[in-house]
């Protein structure tokens, strides 16, 4: 907090300078706040100001009187809301030509090729997880089989996680198995590690047994094995469900790769201090 610092008028043009600045500024019952233009003139943010009073006569008058002005760090101002990159505009234009496309059922084809088309690779991806957080599931769908046929594609299992959570959520569980067939067909699939086990947990969540075994068999088949909160995950995930059959299988899985079963017990923080 910078503090508090003291102007003395002194001249009839200090009056003037300082109504002036005053006239820029909006009121409020708290006081006095500098519009935007001043304020990032003057690199703060909030400006208060607030009328010192003599208290010897008890009044003000306008050749001897003094003001207090509080200023805040602008490093103390609200961030972003928006984690990541921004949008820019022309991938707002696209976002707001597909929806409006989609809304009254007219053929999206002229606007992939005139707006989407032709944004790049980060406008692309910034599109599609608009869409995804406007939960505008089946557009959002149709925007990454398309980004699938860009030459410049590679498949991230933490992407797919992402898109399963919010079609998950929003009911769409046919095209939640779209997803992961999707998933599955990727020919150059990285064994990542966090992606798999935040699958793993959106899949345990919406009990989708089928696809948390396969998904367990997936992660092995591309060269990523599980860790403590893969196995975790899964042994307690099938077990909720009451698949015991499946749940004794990995066990015994993880009891060859780790020699005993003690984590399944503990919290994930204390299975990410193994990690």
């Amino acid at each position: 907090m910078v503090p508090p610092f003291k102007i003395q008028i002194k001249t009839q043009q200090d009056i003037y300078c300082i109504a002036w600045l005053l006239s820029l500024a909006r009121c409020d019952r708290k006081g006095i706040m500098m519009s935007s233009s001043v304020a990032k003139s003057a690199s703060w943010s909030d400006v208060k100001v607030k009328p010192w009073h003599n208290t010897q006569k008890q009044q003000v008058t306008a050749t001897r009187s003094m003001l207090v002005i509080e200023m805040r760090d602008r490093g103390q101002n609200r961030k972003p809301l928006q984690r990541g990159r921004n949008l820019s505009i022309e991938a707002i234009q696209a976002v707001q030509h597909l929806k409006r496309a989609h809304l009254h059922s007219n053929p999206l084809d002229h606007v992939f090729n005139s707006k989407f088309r032709r944004l790049l690779k980060f406008d692309m991806i910034a599109v599609l997880r608009e869409l995804l957080r406007q939960n505008h599931c089946l557009l959002a769908l149709k925007v990454f089989e398309d980004i699938r046929k860009e030459q410049w594609y590679k498949p991230q299992v933490s992407l797919y996680a992402d898109m399963i959570q919010v079609f998950g959520t929003n009911g769409l569980f046919q095209h939640v198995e779209i997803l992961y067939f999707y998933l599955k067909t990727e020919n150059s699939l990285e064994p990542e590690i966090q992606g798999f086990n935040a699958l793993l947990k959106c899949l345990v969540g919406f009990k989708l047994r089928d696809l948390v075994v396969d998904c367990y068999e997936l992660m092995k088949t591309v060269g990523c094995e599980p860790d403590r909160s893969s196995y975790r995950t899964v042994i307690n995930g099938l077990e909720a469900m009451e698949e015991v059959a499946f749940s004794g299988i990995i066990r015994q899985d993880a009891f060859k790769y780790y020699g005993d079963l003690e984590f399944l017990e503990e919290d994930e923080e204390d299975i990410a201090a193994y990690c």
